[in-house]
């Protein structure tokens, strides 16, 4: 097989006609691998968004061929998927205000071009969901776009069916979790296009690494909210002297184990499954 791409978390591979998805145990955080992996991450990534994708069936179609048909070294972390092209956009929806959407909130009173009301505060539910699309840096950092920039990139048809999509898949997403007692603050999705130009939902979907996911019995607005995903390894990062440049710093081992912990947690919580069953 060929290796196409490694990316901060994923390798992607050419399988004949197919890719092979590959999820490791990196981490990173401000776009930088951190040296430290987090043991069986991969895995749990892996069987969540399978779960998810399954769960989404009904509601788009998806890059998934198989979660079983891949190469015995990366059974449980790699998925066989369709090759697609991909869009030059992260589609993404919001019902809590958090991490960039509250620092953008609180300088303009917008997201993405989206205006919200005045009084809102970190942790704060929003009156409805609102898709706040972002570049896809290959350099640098991702910045928020409007929808009519989406649509300057993508055309205006596919740009409206893709917001209502990402909001569609968020709300039946979060409603799932809520019955868990967890509530999805925010995904990121990532969508393509296959050769007859049929458009796929690709990449991951309602994952830690993806979204944000707080246990709904400690929400509380106004203060930072008990972290189930990687906003944990973020937060631990800006306790330290770092520049958010490479090398990233090594993860000590409480913090490690309490990540995989969180990630865990949300898989169990969310499927009803433990987690030896997905191992």
């Amino acid at each position: 097989m060929e290796l196409l791409h490694s990316g901060k978390v994923r390798d992607v591979y050419l399988d004949g006609q197919d890719l092979i998805l590959v999820a490791s145990d990196r981490v990173s955080v401000y776009d930088v691998v951190l040296p430290t992996p987090i043991p069986g991450k991969g895995k749990i990534l892996t069987q969540l968004s399978l779960w998810w994708f399954d769960q989404l069936a009904d509601v788009f179609p998806n890059h998934v061929i198989s979660g079983t048909d891949v190469p015995a070294e990366w059974a449980g972390r790699a998925v066989r998927c369709r090759r697609l092209e991909m869009l030059p956009v992260e589609f993404i929806a919001r019902g809590y205000l958090a991490g960039l959407g509250l620092q953008e909130y609180r300088k303009q009173g917008t997201v993405s071009g989206v205006p919200l009301p005045e009084g809102l505060v970190e942790g704060s539910k929003l009156p409805e969901p609102i898709f706040t699309p972002t570049t896809k840096a290959t350099v640098g950092h991702d910045e928020f776009v409007t929808f009519d920039d989406v649509a300057g990139e993508i055309g205006a048809e596919t740009a409206a069916k893709l917001r209502d999509v990402t909001l569609e898949v968020y709300q039946r997403g979060a409603a799932i979790a809520a019955e868990r007692g967890i509530i999805i603050a925010d995904t990121k999705l990532e969508f393509g296009r296959a050769p007859d130009g049929t458009l796929v939902l690709a990449d991951e979907v309602l994952t830690s690494d993806s979204s944000r996911f707080w246990p709904a019995d400690s929400w509380e607005p106004g203060r930072p909210q008990h972290a189930l995903d990687k906003q944990f390894v973020r937060d631990w990062s800006s306790t330290l002297d770092w520049d958010r440049t490479p090398p990233g710093p090594p993860v000590p081992d409480d913090i490690v184990q309490a990540t995989r912990a969180r990630y865990i947690e949300v898989y169990e919580r969310i499927t009803g499954k433990s987690w030896q069953e997905g191992e």
